[in-house]
């Protein structure tokens, strides 16, 4: 079996000790890196499966370091974020991350959060019964292939995008709960007060742009989730 290959960028060297001989011994191979300059060369460089990337480093600061990344890979990206730091959350999740974990978090959660997000990426890890090709209206999506496009105009989504899209997909016409969403696009339960559905969806909005009516092709269902619409 291939061990997945994670990136781990951050400055707390005991910190990182501890993440990466935990993740070795989930049999992960894991790289680190001490700053967001040699991170981003790395993640940019490297063949990784994820990138676990802190918010706070010298050099180069997470967000920064993130930018970058998605200036140019669509790589999945895993936040550390100082708990409670909720403008820094938000704007990462605008930038392009993937998730976040808050800090200090344990070494099973993190390798909890890391198999969750590479579960949906993974296409030897797709449902056999998936279909070929999804379509709804103008969007067509190729799940085992991790492929969007829209108006026959290929769109780069990110992992988690790409995963919530798809459950609005399989469940055109009908409202999905943001738990559900968490649930099965993120790999774990809606938190209190957690935002991250509404800003992975508001970026999938931006990048699909409406319908020839002027609305957005993901509906809000007020006490009920959101919809993808059918045309």
């Amino acid at each position: 079996m291939v061990m997945a290959k994670v990136l781990l960028v951050d400055d707390d060297a005991e910190l990182v000790g501890m993440l990466k001989e935990y993740l070795e011994l989930e049999g992960f191979e894991v790289t680190t890196a001490p700053d967001g300059e040699r991170g981003v060369a790395l993640a940019l460089g490297g063949q990784f499966a994820i990138v676990v990337l802190d918010m706070m480093m010298p050099r180069l600061n997470g967000l920064e370091s993130l930018r970058r990344i998605r200036a140019a890979s669509n790589q999945p990206v895993l936040m550390l974020t100082a708990r409670g730091d909720d403008a820094d959350r938000i704007l990462g999740l605008e930038l392009g991350a993937d998730d976040y974990v808050p800090k200090p978090c344990t070494p099973r959660e993190l390798t909890a959060r890391i198999r969750a997000i590479l579960r949906r990426t993974q296409s030897s890890l797709a449902e056999d019964v998936a279909p070929q090709m999804i379509i709804v209206g103008q969007l067509s999506l190729w799940p085992e292939q991790r492929r969007a496009e829209w108006a026959g105009e290929t769109v780069s989504l990110t992992s988690t995008e790409f995963n919530l899209l798809e459950v609005l997909a399989r469940h055109a016409g009908r409202p999905v709960s943001k738990n559900d969403l968490s649930e099965q696009a993120l790999g774990r339960p809606l938190a209190r007060f957690d935002r991250s559905i509404d800003v992975h969806l508001s970026s999938i909005r931006h990048k699909l742009g409406p319908l020839a009516d002027g609305r957005s092709c993901i509906q809000t269902v007020y006490r009920q989730g959101y919809q993808l619409i059918r045309e």
